[in-house]
């Protein structure tokens, strides 16, 4: 009798350990769902059936745009992305920072249609982003334009003479000093930084010339740095039609053949826990409400527009 009770204690035991490792086989299972799961979340791709996808350009252009580029370069290589809804709403910002996306848009284009929607905003290098888009909107108050490049450096030399501060400057040649903050810009580095001013300025009329199919002669007539309202830039050919986001979205459905209830889906960088965290901290201890595009700003390295802009300064 007591080896058949010991038998029966032993058979429990197992039954027990049996049950135990299924669940925990079945943890593990599920774990393992989820983190594909996660991942392919947080990529922001998740395998989806044909569709359209909508990047926004908003705030100042900065230098650094590496992000976006390898969000277009992935979109443009997804088979299940037909096209691209380009949202801009911005006063421009770094020339380089312009000069990227506009070549990855450029690219994008050359595969799939982009169709931009203006928002208040498209100037400079917001412009310059825009123009290989097949199709551009802009609503009637929309500043667009403004084709031109900048190029500024504070002198305080006087203030330093003035409370009796001389600075040496060492340079390796007469060019390498120029601008300086502590010296005033020479007539030979004057002379200097608007060659550099208009290289850059050539190349953004040529992106309008080839993207806007205008000849450069008419380019170099409206590009003195003026913005116009979206009815202006319609006389002039530099947007398509007034309208939306809706309208640019339409254009894209029937352009494609596609059904009006097509998936549209948000290009965005994955996002850092460790940052989203310090956003919701601030946010609650500061009060601010505001979207995380913009407090994201808090969080980014000054001096990011150094060098040429191409910015409309109202």
């Amino acid at each position: 009798m007591a080896f058949d009770a010991d038998m029966t204690l032993e058979r429990q035991s197992l039954r027990r350990r049996l049950v135990l490792w299924r669940i925990a086989a079945v943890a593990i299972f599920a774990c393992g769902l989820l983190a594909v799961a996660g991942r392919a979340v947080w990529s922001g791709h998740v395998p989806a059936r044909d569709h359209i996808v909508r990047l926004r350009i908003e705030g100042v252009v900065g230098a650094d745009t590496t992000r976006t580029l390898a969000l277009i370069r992935k979109a443009r290589t997804d088979p299940a992305v037909k096209g691209m809804l380009l949202d801009i709403n911005t006063p421009g910002g770094a020339v380089t920072g312009g000069e990227t996306l506009h070549d990855a848009v450029a690219e994008f284009a050359r595969h799939k249609p982009v169709a931009v929607s203006m928002g208040s905003l498209a100037a400079s290098a917001g412009y310059m982003i825009a123009v290989p888009a097949q199709r551009l909107f802009a609503h009637h108050s929309t500043l667009t334009g403004s084709i031109g490049v900048i190029m500024q450096a504070p002198d305080v030399s006087g203030l330093l003479d003035r409370v009796g501060v001389h600075v040496d400057q060492l340079v390796s040649g007469p060019m390498k000093g120029q601008p300086s903050v502590v010296q005033p810009l020479s007539p030979q580095g004057r002379q200097m930084l608007q060659g550099v001013v208009s290289d850059l300025y050539d190349m953004f009329v040529t992106m309008v010339a080839q993207g806007r199919h205008i000849p450069r002669e008419r380019v170099l007539e409206l590009a003195d740095g003026r913005p116009y309202t979206g009815a202006q830039a319609l006389s002039l050919g530099l947007v398509d039609q007034i309208g939306g986001e809706q309208e640019a979205k339409e254009w894209l459905i029937n352009t494609l053949h596609l059904p009006d209830n097509v998936d549209v889906e948000d290009m965005k960088p994955r996002s850092s826990f460790r940052l989203d965290w310090m956003r919701h901290l601030l946010g609650s201890v500061l009060g601010i409400v505001t979207e995380s595009d913009r407090l994201e700003g808090l969080f980014r390295p000054a001096g990011d527009l150094d060098g040429a802009v191409a910015i409309w300064k109202p």
